[in-house]
């Protein structure tokens, strides 16, 4: 059965620091573009930050710039979110997803977001003081 777990979610002060990783069963993330997704309350999900399978091309939404970093370890068969100075909008449920290969064009958008074929179940990632 193919699965993705993700971890790393928690409570933290604003401009703290968090890293997520998301880890498969049953298949190998290294041929898979990986994305995360985040959902607030009341909000609709949004893509975050993305890598495609070949590592190039990674992309982030314009709130997250500059202050999280997406990452392939294929040692360790995971990927990462690095988030640091986290802020209270931050807050929300974060999903990992899978997409087989690289994306038709880039790796998050509303042309590709509905193709990512495997999701995790969430972690919940808590910015307040």
């Amino acid at each position: 059965q193919l699965q993705l777990v993700e971890s790393g979610g928690g409570l933290v002060q604003p401009g703290g620091s968090l890293r997520l990783s998301c880890a498969a069963s049953g298949f190998n993330l290294d041929f898979y573009t990986i994305a995360w997704f985040r959902q607030a309350p009341g909000n609709e999900r949004e893509a975050v930050s993305c890598i495609p399978s070949r590592d190039f091309n990674i992309m982030y939404v314009d709130s997250v710039e500059g202050r999280f970093t997406i990452s392939r370890d294929k040692a360790k068969k995971a990927v990462f979110l690095q988030m640091n100075s986290l802020k209270p909008e931050d807050t929300g449920v974060y999903y990992c997803a899978a997409l087989w290969g690289p994306p038709p064009g880039i790796c998050m958008g509303p042309l590709v977001n509905g193709r990512y074929q495997y999701w995790g179940q969430g972690t919940q990632v808590t910015v307040s003081s």
